[in-house]
């Protein structure tokens, strides 16, 4: 089974952001939100020492991912390659995945209501296409591939080239996209755009988003159980007494 990774080549990164235009077309995310996008860091030192460098940030895959235990429904879940996917058919739009992913990876879709993120462009890789970002960008800064097979491009990266993951003490549960770059660039991302403690839901938060909207559902549906069995216990009634007038 293959374990899917990708690798950003600060080196090569111009911040054109052709891989947010191009992932926002593949899957028609709405104006305003991305799936993949690029930020600067902004000029740091001082002259002549000055340091500058771009972050493109998604969904890392996480080896440990954090959204997937505050999911109350189970539609956060990760494939035995690694990707993490959203089973929309399951997904309440809770958000408390979107809380707890500590790389602010994840975003609740404004026009269907559920919870919207990178997948590794899945249905892409099941007809044997790269990912829209890798194919798209302009740079050549991204690599996609099998992190278990030594042949390709990550397993190099990775293994041989000293790609990293961007963790601290606080937050390594294992991300899947690796940056590789000089060592001030890479430590000059980190140090801008480090990643967040997980935020959990609290226990109001959880009755009023999940529990409260089930338990009126549950009800709704036992009250139009009830009352469609009370309207055909009347029907039968009406239609016995026109049986016994007809008499």
């Amino acid at each position: 089974m293959a374990r899917y990774a990708m690798v950003i080549d600060l080196k090569k990164c111009v911040g054109c952001q052709a891989c947010t235009v191009a992932c926002n077309s593949e899957w028609e995310v709405p104006t305003g939100y991305a799936r993949t996008h690029v930020r600067t860091t902004g000029v740091v030192g001082t002259f002549p020492n000055l340091l500058s460098t771009f972050y493109v940030a998604q969904c890392n895959h996480c080896d440990h991912p954090a959204c997937i235990p505050p999911c109350p429904t189970g539609a956060t879940y990760q494939d035995e390659d690694g990707i993490v996917k959203v089973d929309r058919g399951l997904c309440i739009g809770c958000g408390y995945c979107v809380e707890a992913c500590p790389y602010d990876a994840r975003f609740i879709n404004p026009v269907i209501k559920k919870v919207d993120k990178c997948d590794f462009c899945s249905a892409r890789l099941e007809r044997g296409q790269e990912p829209a970002c890798v194919e798209t960008c302009t740079g050549h800064a991204k690599f996609f591939g099998d992190l278990e097979d030594s042949r390709s491009d990550v397993f190099k990266m990775v293994y041989e080239q000293g790609a990293r993951r961007l963790e601290t003490s606080e937050v390594a549960i294992g991300p899947n996209v690796y940056y590789l770059g000089k060592k001030e660039h890479v430590d000059l991302v980190l140090t801008e755009f480090p990643p967040h403690r997980p935020r959990m839901p609290e226990a109001g938060t959880v009755w009023e988003k999940v529990v409260k909207p089930l338990v009126l559902a549950a009800v709704g549906v036992t009250f139009l159980g009830q009352a469609a069995a009370f309207f055909r216990q009347l029907m039968k009634g009406e239609n016995l007494f026109e049986d016994e007038g007809e008499k």
